[in-house]
């Protein structure tokens, strides 16, 4: 079913792909927000720029958009795929909980941010060039990879990355020695067992947007973790 998003509110739009076609395109899509909210079961494909908080809660479906995104892509998802063919906003993946977010692109400021995992739910984002300031912020859960192409001289992230980390892991193609990173999480050089566990999210993007496997894991990587579970510590309790 293709739907033309031109002349829609967001309420139209979203009653129409609750209809039962398990395939649709939607084209004209013009900033409308809550795109795919909640949705399940379905493959969904955008033509245009969709609005804030595109797929937000997203419960098994896939969208696709052959373009840019603004902000809150993924807000609170819990399982399916969304996969962006240019930039995003800010504050992709918020407190994201299962299924995965592709980037060929750039993402703004806090992606990732209260992303989290529980037992067999491990969110992904894979951000294929540069994710701006508070990467990771307050990320309880799960795997943000960025893999820096096309930066030019460009850090692969802005400044503050990782502020109150307490959980999961983030990899970074990068030797990462232009980076300040605060005192509660550890950074190393990505070990075999690393590459081993992000090849397959780094083969599906390099599947998605037509790049070149090889050269992608022939790169420095570094892998970012928390080095406490309780980072706030310090902060509350007296030595």
């Amino acid at each position: 079913m293709v739907i033309n998003a031109k002349d829609l509110a967001f309420q139209a739009i979203n009653e129409a792909i609750r209809r039962p076609d398990p395939d649709i395109t939607l084209t004209d899509c013009g900033g409308q927000r809550f795109i795919g909210a909640g949705m399940s079961n379905k493959t969904l494909t955008i033509e245009g720029i969709p609005g804030n908080a595109l797929g937000a809660y997203l419960n098994g479906a896939s969208i696709t958009v052959k373009g840019n995104a603004q902000d809150a892509v993924g807000d609170t998802m819990n399982d399916g795929r969304i996969v962006i063919h240019g930039n995003i906003g800010d504050a992709a993946g918020y407190a994201m909980r299962g299924g995965s977010i592709y980037v060929k692109g750039n993402a703004g400021y806090r992606a990732g941010i209260h992303m989290k995992a529980y037992q067999e739910k491990v969110p992904v984002m894979v951000i294929g060039e540069c994710a701006g300031s508070f990467l990771g912020e307050y990320q309880a859960g799960g795997l943000i990879i960025v893999l820096g192409l096309n930066r030019g001289g460009r850090k692969i992230v802005g400044n503050f990355p990782c502020t109150g980390m307490h959980g999961g892991k983030m990899i970074l193609r990068s030797d990462c020695s232009d980076l300040v990173f605060p005192g509660q999480v550890s950074a190393r050089p990505a070990t075999d067992e690393d590459m081993f566990e992000i090849k397959k999210y780094v083969g599906e993007y390099c599947r998605l947007f037509c790049a070149d496997e090889s050269a992608v894991m022939e790169a420095p990587f570094t892998v970012v973790t928390p080095d406490s579970n309780n980072p706030y510590k310090q902060l509350y309790v007296a030595n």
